[in-house]
């Protein structure tokens, strides 16, 4: 049974997240030039389905401008990477340790590893259209900006990765969200994809009838280790 202080923790939560969606919809809204609305529906009215109709808005427009056919150089792919980069190393804190002073982006980053992130993930991008037939779709990347906008645990951040992509709805699903999405995907695939780990399972399961016992695991063909536990 949930007390009333985890009530009022699940409350807070949730009104947090939905001032963030809110803030989302004001700035991609924005970004690509919606005329205002101004519902005239009772107050009390409005305040209770602005919840919905902030999510219901957000999808819209995020959907209406992934859709569009838009396209993005490998250059303007790095030079977003980059900004987004930019945001992180910002807010990564300097150890104290560390006699000298926090040094900039490219002290630490290179121009050619930015390249390889982006190359990364359009590779992966590309593998599940290859490999899978998986293209991602616009529905996916919409779908993938509002799980990021909805669970962020850093909304502050999360509105400077927005504002280093100009607010633009379609960046944001190519440069902050494809990379995620793909990554995710690619991975849930390859781990249960016979084509990669058929021969290896079965060659694995052979051996294991083969030795059965304990004491006899040392005479298979992979990597045998023990572990003692002491209580």
């Amino acid at each position: 049974m949930k007390t009333k202080s985890q009530i009022s923790a699940y409350i807070l939560r949730g009104a947090a997240a939905a001032l963030l969606f809110s803030c989302v919809v004001i700035a991609l809204s924005s970004a690509i030039n919606l005329p205002g609305r101004h519902p005239t529906v009772p107050a009390s009215q409005n305040d209770a389905a602005s919840g919905v109709n902030a999510q219901e808005n957000a999808a819209s427009v995020v959907a209406s401008s992934i859709r569009r056919k838009q396209t993005l150089t490998f250059a303007d792919r790095v030079a977003y990477q980059r900004a987004i980069e930019e945001v992180y190393w910002r807010h990564r804190i300097w150890p104290k340790a560390n006699a000298g002073p926090k040094p900039p982006l490219d002290g630490v980053m290179s121009h050619e590893a930015i390249e390889k992130n982006v190359e990364g993930y359009l590779r992966n991008s590309q593998a599940l259209e290859d490999y899978w037939q998986r293209p991602i779709t616009p529905d996916q990347l919409q779908r993938e900006v509002e799980r990021i906008a909805t669970h962020t645990k850093q909304p502050g951040v999360l509105r400077e990765l927005f504002a280093a992509l100009g607010n633009d709805p379609f960046v944001i699903a190519e440069c902050l969200a494809r990379p995620v999405l793909a990554e995710r995907l690619i991975t849930e695939l390859y781990a249960h994809d016979q084509r990669f780990h058929g021969e290896l399972k079965r060659r694995a399961e052979a051996e294991l009838l083969t030795h059965r016992s304990v004491t006899r695991m040392k005479q298979t063909c992979g990597t045998y280790s023990e572990v003692e536990w002491i209580k």
